[in-house]
């Protein structure tokens, strides 16, 4: 029973987090999946945001640039950066910190990662201006 219980508590956690981070972006992720794997629908909900963003020890900014940092640094995630970039304005990163922390990436990944990520950036930013 209290296993259960957790579950529940998992899962809300995680739906307030995602909210809160990625908003209508997460929402979109999540709803791109109900129909193909809803049962990794529901693990993005409970492990990332419900375990992990929900942890004390670093708040949501600092989370979102260890995130961002890593995308960029993958180089193959394009979509998933994109939506972290955007979670990143969602929890207080300005534009400029943004462009810094992909640009810090140049020294560690390279640079073809950082350039896809700064394209990444430059394409959200506009959105976020046309909205």
């Amino acid at each position: 029973m209290q296993h259960q219980i957790d579950q529940a508590h998992r899962y809300d956690r995680g739906v307030q987090a995602l909210g809160e981070i990625d908003g209508k972006a997460g929402e979109k992720v999540i709803e791109s999946l109900a129909d193909i794997a809803p049962d990794f629908a529901r693990y993005v909900i409970e492990f990332p945001f419900g375990d992990i963003y929900s942890r004390p020890g670093l708040g949501l900014r600092e989370r979102e640039i260890a995130t961002i940092a890593s995308l960029t640094a993958l180089g193959h995630s394009l979509p998933q950066l994109k939506v972290h970039i955007q979670a990143g304005l969602n929890v207080g990163l300005s534009q400029e910190e943004i462009i810094e922390v992909i640009m810090q990436m140049a020294v560690y990944s390279g640079f073809p990662t950082a350039l896809n990520g700064l394209f990444a950036a430059k394409e959200v930013f506009a959105e976020n201006c046309s909205d």
